[in-house]
């Protein structure tokens, strides 16, 4: 399989691991099928995202889309994390292989599923805004 300088350098030099104790909006995605799990934490002000960190359990690949995806989001609105797609990510990164491409939709659900949490935490009902989080991974193939 074959990876991009980038996948490698997030890989080996991940951005934002870690948590935030004092995150307003925290998700958790994955799959124990394919044993890839993403949890996110937002630490969300004035409608901008200030600080993300991640905690990834899963392949190099899973470790890269995560890192990547903070790195897109951090210091954006909510509506500009909003928009992030799985094909960003790859994109940023300089494609994945076919195989790993769930790895990016992961990273897609992982930001969702903590601006669902932030949207929840002041009773907005976050469905209609961020839309349904689909907290597995039906495309694993590993």
């Amino acid at each position: 399989m074959q990876y991009s300088e980038k996948v490698l350098d997030h890989f080996s030099n991940p951005r934002n691991v870690g948590e935030l104790p004092d995150a307003n909006g925290v998700g958790e995605v994955g799959n124990a099928v394919c044993g890839d799990i993403m949890k996110m934490y937002l630490k969300i002000e004035n409608n901008i995202i200030k600080d993300v960190k991640f905690k990834t359990f899963g392949c190099g690949a899973a470790i890269a889309t995560s890192s990547m995806a903070t790195e897109l989001i951090k210091g954006a609105t909510v509506d500009e994390a909003l928009k992030l797609s799985n094909k960003a990510v790859a994109a940023a990164l300089d494609g994945l292989p076919p195989a790993k491409i769930h790895c990016s939709v992961l990273a897609e659900q992982a930001v969702r599923s903590a601006l669902a949490d932030y949207y929840a935490r002041q009773g907005i009902d976050p469905e209609p805004i961020v839309g349904k989080i689909d907290a597995g991974c039906d495309s694993c193939t590993h």
